[in-house]
């Protein structure tokens, strides 16, 4: 039976509450210390894809050359502010972000406080292993995000011009949504495998599943590629391809082998 006895709506609501208020105290805390230190960060963290000396320009262009291929040349991006108050705006909605995603495993551990008086000792094992799991694998997608997909698809976004009479600038509001909407989105994708094991463990979802569906899963993250990377450069389509598709093989290893409708393929 699980340790806490039964409490009211009122007592259950006091202690969502005391939750939340906890996590917006440790958000805020952490905002103001990336409000202070947002003019370094954002220097040699969010505009770092900018500068053509950028760690995974030079990484691309090294693979590239190992590979025989021609390098992905030089690349920079001039980023403007169009409104007076851009600067500050950007500088308090960059902090709050960043508090976000540096106190991630916080809020979640803070949630799974509230949560865990109601599970069995059975279900908080297997919980703690996903929270641990569920952590690792979202700042393993925001590492991607940033050192992958992000500089691919901004640097094909800056270059992109539909008409030759067209100057391409930047604004700096749009960069930094794009940043933080990538490292979110990013960070979202690499729980999939946990999403799977969840499924797995509750019956809905079986291994059967991924051996069948495999060869269309190639093709849709195929398709996903290529979304991300237009430019038809098969090395850059290659290098996203590659985690994506590892995300699919390692869902696949983390669900239990039960019997399918299925056969494999």
């Amino acid at each position: 039976m699980p340790e806490q006895q039964a409490l009211s709506f009122w007592q259950h609501l006091d202690d969502l509450r005391s939750v939340l208020f906890r996590i917006v105290s440790v958000i805020l805390v952490a905002a103001i210390a990336a409000f202070c230190l947002m003019p370094m960060l954002f220097d040699n963290v969010l505009m770092a894809a900018c500068h053509p000396d950028f760690i995974s320009y030079r990484a691309f262009d090294a693979a590239a050359a190992a590979c025989g291929l021609p390098p992905m040349g030089s690349f920079s991006i001039d980023i403007i502010s169009t409104e007076l108050t851009s600067q500050l705006m950007v500088q308090l909605s960059a902090s709050c972000w960043t508090a976000f995603l540096v106190s991630f495993p916080i809020i979640i551990y803070l949630l799974w406080g509230f949560v865990e008086p109601a599970l069995y000792p059975d279900e908080k094992k297997g919980i703690r292993k996903a929270f641990i799991f569920g952590n690792l694998m979202f700042y393993v997608g925001v590492a991607a995000a940033y050192f992958l997909v992000f500089p691919l698809t901004v640097r094909f976004l800056a270059e992109f011009t539909l008409s030759d009479s067209i100057r391409p600038m930047v604004t700096l509001d749009s960069y930094v949504e794009y940043f933080f909407t990538m490292m979110l989105i990013m960070g979202a994708v690499f729980e999939l495998p946990l999403l799977a094991w969840l499924l797995g463990n509750i019956g809905i979802l079986s291994r059967g599943f991924f051996s069948t569906y495999r060869r269309h899963a190639i093709v849709a993250i195929l398709i996903i590629a290529a979304f991300i990377t237009p430019t038809g450069d098969p090395f850059s389509l290659f290098i996203v391809f590659t985690p994506i598709y590892l995300l699919w093989e390692l869902s696949a290893s983390l669900v239990p082998a039960t019997s399918s409708n299925h056969e494999n393929s």
